[in-house]
């Protein structure tokens, strides 16, 4: 009674079917241009996170290459740092540590600001450390002052 009133409102009925059975037809299909996708999209995906893959210790930014990172990876912490600073002397091994442990999602940066007053003025960074953290070439943070691990993590996890 109701499938015929659904089919007089012009609606599709099916019924007496196996929705378990019906999708493994489906997905089980040996159809070669769906493998093809699959294959490509699948290549694709791989592309996108292989620069990051490869990436466990901080790269060295420069006013010369500062624009083309941040627009190769699509999420970057960037610590603005200098050598004779202490508190970036302090959490140097922090930066290297989340390096390492969150290869493949984000690639961390680090940029000399004494060396490279360009892209510190222009960030208008006005204390070290700074980080900064980039999504799509745009800063999303900004987190300035020797911070504990615990609280880079938590800041770095709402964009992953």
């Amino acid at each position: 009674m109701v499938a015929r009133k659904a089919e007089i409102e012009g609606l599709t009925v099916i019924m007496d079917k196996c929705m378990m059975k019906e999708h493994k037809k489906l997905t089980n299909n040996d159809d070669e241009e769906l493998e093809k996708i699959r294959a490509e999209k699948l290549g694709k995906m791989m592309k996108k996170t292989s620069d990051c893959e490869e990436i466990m210790a901080p790269i060295k930014l420069t006013d010369a290459n500062f624009s083309e990172n941040t627009e190769k990876y699509p999420l970057m912490l960037i610590d603005f740092w200098a050598p004779w600073c202490g508190p970036c002397r302090m959490i140097a091994p922090i930066i290297a540590e989340l390096a390492e442990e969150y290869a493949g999602k984000i690639v961390f940066g680090k940029l000399n600001a004494d060396e490279n007053p360009e892209t510190t003025t222009q960030y208008n960074v006005m204390g070290i450390p700074t980080l900064l953290i980039m999504k799509s070439a745009k800063e999303v943070d900004r987190l300035v002052g020797a911070i504990p691990k615990d609280m880079i993590e938590n800041r770095l996890k709402k964009f992953i």
